[in-house]
């Protein structure tokens, strides 16, 4: 252990005395530094604006004033979703999948994307997040710094000396692997604070440090074992940053068109096109008369004994708004979970390639513990629909059970009958505030299990190859 300690603290002091370190170490600090900011700045704008926008929508939705139930289906309502707390850290799919809906009868919108003035506030730094940078440039710091590890005793002609005073190779690569291991865990401080301020649960803020640690522990020793095995520091920085280019930014688009081609998406326009088939077999909602409905009305009629729609109990035309929602709603509910399950399996396709490169695994990983990947947003559109079917068929509940027939077919004609098919507007709360929040810790922990599994075997791989490499150390 002494020998561990004696190698890393010489490795260290070679460290301070090279300029090069000490400047990318602070370049790296100030990115990260810039991008947290810059991050904490532009949630807590949007912030303030969502919270701006939901008080404004829900003012102008509930002092309407007293309107038929149909009117304010179509009239719609806005609902929001708050971001995780370590979207702070990992804003994952967030930018681009968006934070908010807009609900209204007989639709199902997609959730709003992120204003378009984000990116030209931010200049060049909209893309970047404090999880890009560990996951693109702390690899490179890890580089620049271990390259020379071992190659450099090679070419200094010390290490025919070290190994002549019985250091053995594996005791020699554990020390610098040590050396190389402390600078990781300095590079995990930042992440730490990050996680626990933002006021997660800490099981979460310690499943995103270990997450990180592992992906950094895999570049060190990817690292450390090119230096033991290239004979020059100039091969092994070449050699090195070619990896960096292949397994961060070649490999991650290949692999995304790859998972575009092993699980296609369905086109809008071939999806609106089957969907308006559909469409008009199901009926229009606005006419009671239309031919979809006969059956309806005939049960009716049939099960109060009466022989005119005039006769039931309840408006005809605010049953036929409920039967038609619900229709809609179910062939709706079809096609957006068939293009969710789209997406998933698009998404599951590209996680896999984790196995080839660390990056997707911990970007995947990441989202997941951070509550921003895209079961997130799935959940969101699933609820926020859910929220909006239940508002929309309470409104067609009182379309059918407060407004008279009568009064309601001759509103277009009748002022008298136009004003008694108005409902007060204490009716429009029905609508209940609509709330987000991320899953469990364990749960979004447990999603990531996959990602655990091809980070530790990259981790497994790299102990052995290591190990393999030790024995085979030569001046």
């Amino acid at each position: 252990m002494k020998q561990l300690l004696v190698i890393a603290g010489a490795e260290w002091r070679y460290w301070q005395r090279s300029r090069l370190a000490l400047g990318a170490a602070v370049l790296l600090a100030v990115l990260l530094i810039a991008t947290t900011v810059l991050t904490a700045l532009r949630m807590q704008g949007e912030a303030a604006e969502r919270a701006h926008h939901q008080a404004e929508a829900e003012t102008a939705f509930l002092s309407q004033p007293a309107r038929h139930p149909h009117r304010m289906v179509h009239y719609g309502h806005y609902v929001f979703r708050t971001p995780a707390p370590l979207a702070l850290f990992d804003p994952g799919l967030d930018p681009a999948t968006g934070q908010s809906i807009f609900l209204e009868g007989h639709r199902q919108n997609t959730a709003i994307f992120a204003p378009s003035g984000a990116s030209a506030d931010l200049g060049a730094f909209s893309w970047l997040s404090p999880a890009m940078v560990y996951q693109l440039f702390a690899p490179l710091l890890i580089i620049l710094l271990g390259h020379g590890l071992i190659a450099r005793e090679r070419e200094a002609m010390t290490l025919r000396t070290l190994l002549a005073q019985g250091v053995s190779g594996r005791v020699l690569m554990a020390g610098k692997a040590l050396a190389l291991l402390s600078v990781v865990g300095l590079l995990l401080i930042p992440v730490a604070v990050s996680a626990l301020l933002a006021g997660d649960s800490p099981l979460a803020a310690v499943a995103l440090l270990l997450a990180y640690g592992l992906y950094l522990l895999i570049w060190g020793g990817l690292t450390v074992l090119a230096s033991a095995t290239l004979r020059r520091r100039s091969a092994v920085l070449a050699a090195l940053v070619t990896l960096w280019t292949a397994l961060t930014l070649v490999l991650p688009s290949v692999a995304t068109s790859v998972a575009a081609l092993a699980a296609p998406l369905p086109g809008k326009l071939e999806t609106d096109l089957s969907m308006l088939g559909e469409l008009r077999q199901l009926g229009d909602g606005h006419n009671a008369n239309d031919p979809a409905f006969a059956q309806l009305r005939d049960e009716l009629l049939a099960e109060h004994g009466v022989q005119r729609v005039e006769e039931l109990p309840v408006n005809f035309r605010g049953i036929v708004a409920q039967t038609s929602e619900q229709r809609l709603t179910e062939m709706l509910d079809r096609y957006a979970s068939a293009r969710m399950a789209a997406e998933a399996r698009q998404a599951t396709a590209l996680a896999d390639h984790g196995w080839l490169t660390p990056l997707l695994a911990v970007a995947e990983a990441s989202r997941a513990v951070a509550g921003t990947d895209l079961s997130h947003h799935h959940r969101f559109l699933a609820e926020a629909e859910a929220l909006r079917y239940t508002f929309v068929q309470q409104l067609n509940k009182v379309h059918a059970e407060k407004l008279a027939y009568s009064d309601d077919v001759r509103r277009s004609t009748d002022l008298a009958a136009e004003a008694r098919t108005r409902v007060v507007p204490s009716t429009w709360k029905l609508l209940d505030r609509f709330s987000f929040a991320p899953d469990a810790a364990g749960e979004r922990i447990a999603r990531a299990t996959p990602q655990w599994l091809m980070l530790g075997a990259w981790c497994f791989i790299l102990v052995g190859a290591g190990l393999w490499a030790g024995n085979r150390i030569k001046p």
